[in-house]
Parts: structure tokens; sequence; C-alpha cells
């Protein structure tokens, strides 16, 4: 896939607003490119999995690492990707086994802000 593909895709799960501020710069212009064309423009669109799958594992990978920010943004694009609230909440609760009744107790509090302002 072309950066262009992934630039595609990028927009329709994150949001317009989102790619809109990660403009890069010089200092960060190689690292935006490559997650564009590898993460979105490759493993997004790959066949096998669709993008709500796609969204219910990648909002388990940041629960268990810790990556609340980023959290927030997937919280939305899960939305976006045609999750519900009831889903995104049973995503965090399959997460609490797995990565920690802590991570989900915090996962839940980032999901509730998220899920209250809106998408």
């Amino acid at each position: 896939m072309s950066y262009d593909d992934g630039m595609k895709v990028r927009r329709e799960v994150l949001g317009d607003a989102h790619v809109d501020r990660a403009k890069p710069d010089e200092f960060t212009r190689d690292f935006q490119e490559f997650i564009t064309e590898y993460a979105w423009g490759e493993i997004w669109t790959r066949p096998g999995l669709d993008r709500r799958m796609r969204s219910a594992i990648t909002l388990t990978a940041l629960i268990a690492h810790g990556h609340w920010d980023e959290l927030k943004l997937h919280v939305a694009a899960a939305v976006r990707n045609g999750l519900s609230e009831a889903e995104i909440a049973e995503v965090i609760m399959q997460s609490a086994i797995y990565c920690g009744v802590p991570a989900a107790n915090h996962a839940f509090a980032v999901a509730r802000q998220v899920l209250k302002e809106g998408v």
C-alpha cells in the first residue's frame, strides 16, 4: 500500500482533526511517514480482520501497556469503527483478566471521559 492509502485509512479511523494536529515537521516527518505507511497502509488494510476487530485488539494492547493518551484516541476510533459503548466496556472487562484490574480501572475512566465528550 502507498503512503496515500495509509493516510486515507488513518483519517477514516482517527478522524481528520487528529491527523491534522499530527502534521509532521522536520523532526517528526520520518516517523509520521513510517506509521502512516506501515501501521495504516499495511497493517490496518490487511485482509482477515475488519476494523471493528482491529479496534478491539488495539484497545487491549493499549490497556496492557498503559498507553493512556493513545487509548483516548482509539476509544473514539473504536466508536467510528462501529463498536458500541457496551462492546468497549466488554473489551475493557476482558482486559481486566489479562492486563490487570488496575489497568482496566484506569481504562474505564479514560473511556468514560471520551464517550461522555462524544466522538
